[in-house]
This record gives structure tokens, C-alpha cells and sequence, in this order.
């Protein structure tokens, strides 16, 4: 009897699969080839290494010889100075199933140039694609990327419900809500060809978590989903406000979903910054001052940001927990203006002063204001469908949440309105019986707590780049010391990532999203623009006599009188050095380099 032996690409699919991958990347000097790792597949897609074209050929015409490895996935193709780049996922781990289809992380990377070499570059062109290169992987590295291959993951349960067949019949590339797509800019050249289609997916920024949980003998599945709009996307200091289009910085959809026994149940809440043109560059100062533009038609923007929340979301409820006094006070006044001033009954606001009623320790105070919103949040519901697939309940309305970074203090009220909506839901679902509160079941709060801490912790490090402020808060329900202690300690990170990393960070993102395109024919980047000579003698001579302070005070003179004159002498140079360094602060910060000064504005 004659033995059958696995062909060589039933051995690659294997391979691929146990690797825990879902395609092939074939590279031969003039092309490469992405397979995809299904033994029905016969489509390939070529990418022509020399003049970038994508077209689609069949198994049969992938060369036997040249390098191949599994992948996960196609983030994109970018183009920087050596010509372009495939970018590719290279490893994922599994979040869990939402209705039936596998959630991944993307947790790994590989960017990989068309060209063979790029030795016909000239020194600062080959400098300048290794930098360009790091802010890639900068963004590439910053946590939170994650996708579906068969599911739509940019949209909430909600609007996926009211969507047409046609609708439906939609790849994934061709129906996602361009807001949440990350990848949307490198899939260009794959979104224009729709027989390609296939071969990508829509990635999004955020975090989710996915937990089966037991409340009375009873399993359901808790999932927490926040989307980050890649629409005026950036760092903390340097991207505020909102842009011409209405786009405010830092906005992130965050969805709770609960599923149990074949029914499903959702709440919606979002949160951005204060929607009008305002900005605090950072300039040395712990907390710089903010500045609301006074050479702006504030109106226009916030006219469109609200009137399309209220488009996608319905009614809007504002909740502004910004202080109402010092610095923050001119901007909680004039949002509130504007919203007076738009005459929308379709929007409502309420300011609560976040720092000033939970001072002391007082963090019980926060009911006051989920008391306060309580009959708004009844009105608006939250989606819901029953074990025979039928709506039997929709969200009209969202509360748009907000404090000057929409991080801690926005996570923390964001936590205590999504426990309220759950409260009723798995009552109407039977798995708390009536009268039991979530509060009670000591299991479950555990987990609940946790994920909404970390997903506090994976925004602020997307935006700020610390941890999230709070979270012992958000986690055990009090205020601890310890809690200070590491509030403190991320403060402090915070305080140098945005002086002197974030314009790099900001350059990086601008890039990854195409807000900057790299022109191989540009010849001087924008990256050679060099600080003023006097700006780096002045640090140098704040250090000198700073250590000459030091120096004086452990090796003292022959009179105390003496030792006094030097410590006096090199102590004041190096406080008026430092106040002439203060005063010019912006100049000494790390400032984006790649895009136009307005846009910061």
C-alpha cells in the first residue's frame, strides 16, 4: 500500500497555524507574495517590490524559491525616504470570542522595505529613514492595537443593528467607521482595489477586554471595548481642543457589552477634550496655562462636533469635571457659553467640579453627580436584545464626558455610569435576582474594577504616556495614600515625557496617520530644524554653575566667609540661569518637528 505524504503546502498550513498565524509572506528579489492560511484560498496578493503595484494572482505563481515566513496580518504600506514599506503583524494573542468571532491583539511588528538595499542614499537621507523608521515603531509599540478578521470592530452593537443588507455586504475595509480605523491611512492602496480587500483588515486603537464572569450560578460574558478616533489624534500638550472639522483631541467611543444566554445587551458612553480652540504647550512649567484662542470663530467647530454626536449618538449630556476655579476656570466658563449659545435642547450641560467636591478624601461625593444624571440616564436607555435576536430596547442618548485630558478624572465618572447601566441590565437579563447589587457580588466587582482601571491606564499611556491617575480609586472604590504615592510618581513621568519626548511622540503619529507624508524629492527634512546655539549654552551653563554650587558646599574654603562667597556667587548664576530658562521654556522643550504650527494651535 503506497504511503501518502503531506504536500509541502499542507506542511506550510500547518505551520502557519500551529505558529497561531493566518497568512504566508513570500519575498523573492522582485516581488512579494501574501498567501492566505486557508487550504481553500487560491488567491495571492502580489506586490511588485519596483514600481509598488498590488495585483492578485494564484498559488501556482509563487516562486518556489525565496524567504518565507508566517504572519498575522497586513497593517499597511507607508513610503519614507528609502521608497516603501510593508508593515505586517507578527504576532497576536487572543482577547477572547464576541458572538462567535475571535478578538486578537496585535502585539508585534515587522517593517519591511521594498527596496534591496538603500545604499543609494546619501548619509542624512539614510539618517533620516532610520528616523522616520523609530517613530514607526514608536507608534507601532505603543500598546493597544487590535482586530478582527471576520468581525467589525469600529462599530458599537447599536449601530451595527440599524445597518442595511447592502450594508452587510460590505467587506470590512469598505464599512468601517473611519473614526476608529488606525490602519486606514497605510490601506490606501489596498482600500482603492476592492478585489484586495481580502487581504487587510481594520485595526483599532484602545483597549478591550473580554471576561466570562458568575453572578447566582449564572455565566455571562463582561466586555469592555474603547475605541480611540484617529481623528486629530496626539499627545497630551500639544493636541487640545478641536480642529476645523469639529474633531476633538482625545476622543475615545468606550462600549460595555454583556452577552447571556444568546442575548446581548450594550451601553455607550464617549468622552473628548473641550470641543473649542483652546491649547497648553508645554513650556517647562508643571502645569502650563491654558490659552483659548481669541483670533478663532469658536462656533463653526463646535457646531459640527455636536451636531455630528448628536447625529451618531442622539441626545448629549455633558458632563465638564474640569476645576471651576484658577486656570481651568475660563475654559468650564466658556464651554458652557457656547452650549447656552447653540440653543440645542438636544443638549445638555452640567459642570462638576471633580477636584473641589472629592477633596479630602471625600470620594463617596461622586454619587451626588450620579444621582444627578440618574433620570437622563434612565431616558437614554441602553441597547438591548433578547435570546430571540429581537431589539426590545435602543440608547438614544450618550453622556460625553470631559475633563482637561479626559483620562482620570473621565474614567473614574465613565466606571460609576456603565456600573448603574449593568445594574440593569443583568437584572432584566435574570442573572441578579431583584434587589441585589452589583456592589454585593464581591467576585465580580473584583474583575469589573480591575478592567476599568486598566483600561484607564492603557488611554492615559496612549495620551499622556504614564498610567492612569486614580486607579486605586477605580479599583478598590477608596482613595488609599498609596494611591497618592503613585499618582505622584506618574505625575512626574508625565511631567518629563511631555517636555522632552512628546514632540517626538506627536511627529510619530503624525506620520503613522499621514497627517505628514515623507517626499523622497524634499531636499532637507523638516527634521534638521536646530534649536538656537544660545539655548543649548544656557543649559550648559545652568549645569556648571549648579555643580560648582555642589562643589563649593562639600569642599570648603579656608573661611566660612569665603565658602559662603562661592556658594552665593554660583547659586544665584545658576537661579537666574534656570529663571531666564523658565521664562523661555517653550523654546526648550521637545517640539514636533513635522507638522505646521497651527495645527498644534
Amino acid at each position: 500500500m503506497q504511503m501518502l505524504h503531506p504536500s509541502p503546502r499542507c506542511k506550510l498550513i500547518k505551520w502557519c497555524t500551529e505558529s497561531g498565524c493566518s497568512a504566508f509572506w513570500h519575498a523573492t528579489p522582485e516581488k512579494f507574495y501574501i498567501e492566505a492560511c486557508d487550504d481553500g484560498a487560491n488567491d495571492v496578493l502580489v506586490i511588485d517590490r519596483v514600481s509598488a503595484e498590488m495585483t492578485l494572482a494564484g498559488i501556482k505563481d509563487i516562486p518556489p524559491s525565496g524567504v518565507t515566513r508566517p504572519i498575522c496580518g497586513i497593517m499597511g504600506t507607508t513610503r519614507l525616504v528609502a521608497g516603501m514599506y510593508l508593515i505586517v503583524i507578527t504576532r497576536k494573542r487572543k482577547v477572547g470570542d464576541l458572538f462567535g468571532h475571535t478578538v486578537w491583539k496585535a502585539v508585534e511588528f515587522d517593517v519591511i522595505s521594498y527596496k534591496k538595499t538603500i545604499l543609494h542614499l546619501t548619509d542624512i537621507q539614510m539618517q533620516d529613514n532610520k528616523t522616520f523608521l523609530s517613530m514607526l515603531s514608536n507608534v507601532l509599540n505603543t500598546d493597544g492595537f487590535y482586530f478582527c478578521t471576520d468581525y467589525d470592530l469600529t462599530h458599537t452593537q447599536q449601530r451595527l443593528s440599524n445597518t442595511s443588507p447592502d450594508f452587510q455586504e460590505m467587506s470590512l475595509l469598505e464599512r468601517a467607521d473611519q473614526r476608529f480605523m488606525w490602519n486606514g491611512n497605510l490601506l490606501r492602496e489596498i482600500t482603492a482595489q476592492p478585489e484586495l480587500h481580502k487581504f487587510a483588515f481594520p485595526v483599532i486603537h484602545g483597549f478591550i477586554v473580554m471576561k466570562p464572569c458568575c453572578i447566582n450560578g449564572k455565566v455571562f460574558e463582561w466586555i469592555l471595548i474603547s475605541r480611540r478616533s484617529c481623528f486629530r489624534a496626539g499627545v497630551r500638550y500639544y493636541v487640545r481642543g478641536i480642529d476645523s472639522e469639529g474633531h476633538a483631541a482625545n476622543f475615545v467611543e468606550t462600549e460595555q457589552i454583556v452577552q447571556y444566554n444568546n442575548a446581548q445587551a450594550s451601553f455607550v458612553q464617549t468622552r473628548g477634550s473641550m470641543p473649542f480652540f483652546w491649547s497648553q504647550r508645554p513650556n517647562l512649567k508643571y502645569k502650563p496655562k491654558p490659552q483659548i484662542s481669541t483670533d478663532t470663530n469658536h462656533m463653526d467647530g463646535f457646531r459640527r462636533h455636536f451636531e455630528s454626536q448628536v447625529l451618531i449618538y442622539g441626545k448629549q449630556v455633558i458632563l465638564n469635571l474640569v476645576n471651576q476655579k484658577g486656570s481651568e476656570l475660563p475654559l468650564e466658563q466658556a464651554f458652557a457659553k457656547m452650549v447656552n449659545g447653540m440653543e440645542n435642547r438636544l443638549i445638555k450641560y452640567i459642570a462638576f467640579d471633580f477636584h473641589k467636591e472629592c477633596s479630602k478624601m471625600r470620594w463617596h461625593r461622586l454619587q451626588i453627580l450620579v444621582d444627578a444624571v440618574s433620570d437622563l440616564q434612565d431616558e437614554f436607555g441602553y441597547f438591548m436584545v433578547s435570546s430571540d435576536r429581537k431589539v426590545t430596547s435602543e440608547q438614544s442618548g450618550t453622556f460625553r464626558s470631559n475633563c482637561m485630558d479626559c483620562l482620570d478624572r473621565t474614567n473614574v465618572i465613565q466606571s460609576l455610569l456603565a456600573r448603574r447601566s449593568l445594574q440593569s441590565q443583568l437584572q432584566r437579563m435574570g442573572v441578579l435576582h431583584v434587589g441585589q447589587k452589583i456592589e454585593e457580588q464581591a467576585d465580580f466587582e473584583k474583575i469589573y474594577k480591575n478592567a476599568w482601571a486598566d483600561n484607564a491606564n492603557a488611554c492615559a499611556k496612549q495620551y499622556a504616556g504614564t498610567g492612569a491617575l486614580k486607579t486605586d480609586f477605580t479599583r478598590t472604590g477608596n482613595r488609599t495614600h498609596w494611591g497618592l504615592v503613585m499618582d505622584g510618581w506618574n505625575s512626574m513621568i508625565r511631567y518629563y515625557k511631555n517636555n522632552f519626548s512628546d514632540g517626538f511622540r506627536q511627529d510619530s503619529i503624525d506620520l503613522f496617520l499621514g497627517n505628514y507624508t515623507v517626499d523622497e524629492t524634499d531636499g532637507l527634512m523638516p527634521l534638521h530644524v536646530q534649536k538656537d546655539w544660545k539655548f543649548l549654552l544656557l543649559s550648559v551653563i545652568m549645569v556648571v554653575a549648579f555643580s560648582m554650587c555642589i562643589i563649593c558646599v562639600l569642599m570648603a574654603g579656608d573661611t566660612w566667609t569665603e565658602t559662603l562667597a562661592y556658594v552665593l556667587f554660583w547659586g544665584i548664576a545658576s537661579a537666574l540661569t534656570a529663571a531666564v530658562i523658565l521664562v523661555n521654556g517653550r523654546e526648550f522643550v521637545d517640539a514636533p518637528k513635522l507638522v505646521q504650527k497651527e495645527k498644534m494651535d
